[in-house]
């Protein structure tokens, strides 16, 4: 037994070193991920694997990515072009993985915390190569940057700040002064970090989003207009201190404007995406234009053209619109789908449940100026906090069968007790039934 829980400490810990690693690389993440894949397959109870698969977030997710499969048969592209198109949602099939394993892990804080350590560190750098560039770990175009893009850190910074958030309320709620001012400490470098130093404008979307969707879960009116009441005048100074945000936002309508890519050219390039990819959806409304036929058809378009005409992408920076172009309207049925089934996964109040929510609600209204789905980073992030704390969520939501399940499993590492429910337990008599208690893990 000293092994088994050898066994299940290692197996957590691989996840968690997914996630840590997740902000500062794109290669360990996915090394990781295999080597937990490979350590977890042998204890999966396959019987209750194959009945979670029907279950909705099980389901549609893996609906999802079989039409990408079969998208690979009608698509025009290149077969190179439609393998490609298959990789981005290859990390999906490991959800369902990730659900069943958390159903009976204990640990999946330590994957939440491994990653926000993890992000608190990028973001004390974050601060220091703002001063001192030449620290960078990596070479990119944006100060305050240590690795990768702005587009990545924002996604991590804002995610972690708004997870904090139930804790910093729970701790005040409970006069747990320092609890409290620490994490409300974090959620304002984090915050001040996006505002003053880099940030994707995307953050500027989705943030109030999540700010509205925690006072209607956790605040009081009361409360809630007092929070506001104080973003408001916060905002005000912010903007009248903050001369990155001023700029960032008066960007939007140079970019705007902008003819070509020689220059800042972002917001313009968008609306192109976007235009040229109505007209291809129009084209195969139904079915779509096959997996991989982004790029085939952005070239097909460009021929003859100059300026941000002449551009070709392979992402239209919109998930919508890059499953619409693909998939057609079945594939954007199933995004919705797949995305309603992981947000009723956290109807609970508890931090579990908030993580997974913010999580999901991140990305989707994120996926509104960009495809984060299918990124590579914010997908995986999406992937290991769904899966995770989606777990988390079914396991107490049932914690009966979850029990019982370890009882099988580990019965030396079990205690039963018996117990007979009496009338001031109940008004119901019930028969004698054994209660599963379960020793804490070393």
């Amino acid at each position: 037994m000293c092994r088994s829980a050898a066994y299940a400490r290692t197996t957590d810990a691989l996840i968690a070193l997914a996630a840590a690693s997740l902000p500062w690389s794109t290669s360990a993440p996915a090394i990781f991920m295999v080597l937990w894949l490979v350590a977890v397959i042998p204890t999966i109870d396959w019987e209750q694997f194959v009945l979670d698969l029907a279950t909705p977030a099980c389901a549609l997710t893996l609906a999802l990515v079989a039409l990408a499969l079969v998208g690979m048969v009608w698509s025009e592209a290149s077969w190179a072009e439609r393998l490609h198109g298959i990789k981005p949602l290859g990390k999906l099939l490991a959800l369902p993985f990730l659900l069943a394993y958390f159903q009976r892990s204990q640990r999946g804080l330590w994957v939440f915390a491994a990653f926000l350590i993890s992000c608190t560190l990028m973001m004390i750098l974050s601060w220091i190569v703002l001063a001192l560039p030449q620290l960078k770990l990596a070479h990119t175009a944006s100060a305050g940057v240590p690795v990768k893009n702005y587009l990545d850190q924002s996604q991590e910074f804002a995610l972690c700040a708004f997870a904090l958030a139930l804790p910093a309320l729970t701790a005040l709620r409970a006069r747990q002064w320092a609890a409290a001012t620490f994490y409300l400490a974090l959620i304002l470098l984090f915050v001040a970090n996006m505002l003053y130093v880099v940030s994707a404008r995307t953050a500027l979307v989705y943030m109030p989003v999540l700010l509205i969707l925690f006072a209607s879960l956790h605040l009081s009116r009361q409360a809630t207009r007092a929070l506001f009441a104080g973003v408001a005048l916060v905002s005000l100074v912010i903007w009248t201190t903050s001369p990155y945000l001023r700029q960032r936002i008066a960007d939007v309508t140079v970019e705007y404007h902008a003819q070509d890519i020689s220059g800042i050219a972002s917001t313009a390039q968008r609306l192109t995406y976007w235009q040229k990819s109505l007209k291809f959806i129009a084209e195969a409304p139904i079915l779509g234009h096959g997996t991989g036929s982004i790029k085939y058809l952005f070239t097909r378009d460009a021929a003859g053209q100059t300026g941000l005409q002449a551009e070709v992408v392979n992402n239209p920076h919109n998930q919508t619109l890059n499953v619409a172009i693909q998939w057609g309207l079945i594939g954007v049925f199933l995004l919705y789908a797949m995305w309603i089934s992981h947000v009723r996964l956290f109807a609970g109040r508890d931090l579990v449940a908030w993580i997974g929510l913010v999580v999901v609600v991140q990305n989707i209204t994120s996926s509104l100026l960009n495809s984060h789905l299918t990124d590579f980073h914010e997908g995986w992030i999406y992937v290991i906090g769904v899966g995770v704390a989606g777990g988390m969520a079914l396991r107490n939501r049932r914690p009966e069968k979850m029990l019982t399940g370890l009882a099988a499993a580990e019965p030396s590492r079990i205690r039963v007790k018996d117990h007979t429910v009496s009338d001031s337990d109940s008004p119901v008599i019930l028969p004698r039934t054994p209660i599963i208690t379960r020793e804490p893990w070393v």
